[in-house]
This record gives C-alpha cells, structure tokens and sequence, in this order.
C-alpha cells in the first residue's frame, strides 16, 4: 500500500548546527493495480465473442440441359469481365456486335445496372456474368458486390462460362483499345 512519513521532526529551526530533517518520498505499491488489469483482460477475453464470417447468397445454374431457365432476350444483360478492370456488356442475344457491344468500368457499371432494373420488369430481369480467363477474382467478387448493392434478388443474376465468340470479342476490344 501507499506509505509516507509525515514526522516533521519538531519546530522550524534554523542555524548553524541545526540538522535538516530528512523527507521521505511516497512509495506506491502497484501490486493491487496489475492484479486488476490481469483480471479485467481475463474477463473480456473469455466474454468477447469472435466475428461469424458470412456468405452471399448466389444461385448457381444447372448442368442440366432440360431443366435451363428460360431467359426473355429483352430481359437479359450479359456482363462480359476482362483484365484491368474492364467491363464489357450487351442486352439480350448478341446479333449484331459492333453496335451491342459495349466497354465499362466497375465505376460506371452500377449506373448500367439500375437503369436495366429500372426499365425491366422483375421477372424478366436477368444478369448473365461471364468472367475471361484474363480477368481477376477480384473482378468477379467486385461484379457479384455490385449485384447486392443495386438490391438485384438471388436468381435474377448468373454466372456461367464464356463463350469462344465473347471471348474473341474481348481480345479484340482489348488489342483495339490499347490494354495490354
């Protein structure tokens, strides 16, 4: 515990031959202290409860051919992820590729998104995702990130392979546009 000497030792004298009286200094005895940090770190570690990781829900097609859901071409938004970050869609079935194909980035893909949703009725609506092999985990997480933002339902978006057709159209984009 915390001791002190208050003994003054007598009058105020001064003079020669007179002693000073010696002071003492406090001493604290934090024995008490650490025993109460200990124990409080203690008690918040055994209480704290650890973060639970969480999952997005995604609804996978199905290999089976017979059982394919049926997509309305004006419904349907196929979103084609190259390297660099760069995004490339078209509306419905792809006829005529220098007019349907278009290039993005994730800046401006949220905006595609909800104008789609806007002028779509729901059960129309359906996201196509196709990921290149040149494009990154990133992207397809970021992609899927932006479907949950824009509150797109689970089974109104899909990610399936990419065609050689897309695929090409890609590489020619890229080439054209300069991205290496």
């Amino acid at each position: 515990m915390a001791e002190m000497d208050t003994s003054s030792g007598g009058g105020h004298k001064k003079g020669p031959g007179v002693k000073k009286a010696k002071k003492l200094s406090t001493r604290v005895d934090l024995t008490p202290m650490v025993d109460l940090g200990f124990l409080l770190i203690t008690f918040f570690v055994f209480t704290t409860t650890m973060s639970k990781p969480t999952a997005m829900n995604m609804n996978e097609p199905k290999d089976d051919p017979e059982n394919q859901l049926k997509v309305k071409n004006s419904g349907a938004m196929t979103i084609l992820l190259g390297k660099n970050d760069q995004v490339y869609y078209y509306m419905g079935e792809l006829t005529n590729a220098t007019e349907q194909f278009k290039s993005t980035n994730f800046k401006d893909v949220r905006d595609i998104i909800l104008d789609k949703k806007k002028n779509t009725p729901m059960d129309d609506l359906m996201y196509i995702i196709k990921a290149d092999k040149e494009s990154t985990f990133k992207n397809a997480i970021d992609i899927l990130d932006e479907m949950s933002i824009n509150t797109v339902p689970p089974g109104h978006y899909a990610e399936v392979d990419i065609s050689d057709t897309e695929a090409e159209l890609i590489k020619q984009t890229e080439s054209a546009n300069g991205i290496k």
